[in-house]
């Protein structure tokens, strides 16, 4: 068992020792590259035609897509602040998001509102109601945004999108309710 161990670990002088390959280029490993990973996407296509083959799908129609807004308040929640300034701020607020903001008018050709118009169609008629509720609007906005702020009209016009007038109208009915509006 001695000369076998030992025939192991010599090599014999008598074997030809193969020559070597000349190395590749890199064009071409990137070549037997490209043709190994092709044949592994083939053959991983091939797999997922057969393992999902059995499955019954049904073409979507597109016209069955819902397209509106996802986080629009149902039209009919219930009020969250039981002041009724409070709650006029918050339906005003729902109705903005609901129906639109605009500017330079109260109510635009498309439904959509300003702050104020907002507020005027959610106090119902009730000029009281509509003037707390604006007194208080143009607090908030004051409170944020200093006393420059002339009117609650002027702070909506001076904005090109919907967002912080929203904002300043949802904050305006929890300060109303704060203040037990």
């Amino acid at each position: 068992m001695s000369t076998r161990l030992s025939s192991l670990a010599r090599p014999d002088p008598t074997t030809p020792v193969p020559a070597a390959a000349p190395p590749l280029s890199l064009e071409e490993r990137l070549a037997l590259v490209n043709a190994a990973m092709t044949a592994r996407l083939d053959e991983a296509a091939v797999a997922y035609e057969v393992n999902t083959a059995h499955i019954d799908t049904k073409p979507v129609d597109l016209a069955d897509v819902v397209t509106g807004p996802i986080d629009t308040p149902p039209a009919t929640a219930p009020d969250r602040y039981p002041t009724p300034v409070a709650a006029v701020l918050q339906r005003a607020h729902r109705r903005l998001v609901s129906g639109g903001w605009c500017t330079n008018t109260l109510v635009d050709t498309d439904g959509a509102r300003c702050m104020l118009g907002a507020i005027r169609i959610e106090a119902g008629g009730d000029r009281r109601l509509e003037s707390d509720a604006a007194t208080v609007l143009l607090d908030a906005i004051r409170r944020q945004f200093g006393d420059d702020v002339d009117s609650v009209p002027s702070f909506n016009d001076a904005h090109g999108n919907d967002r912080v007038p929203l904002r300043m109208v949802d904050q305006a009915a929890g300060l109303a309710d704060a203040k037990g509006l």
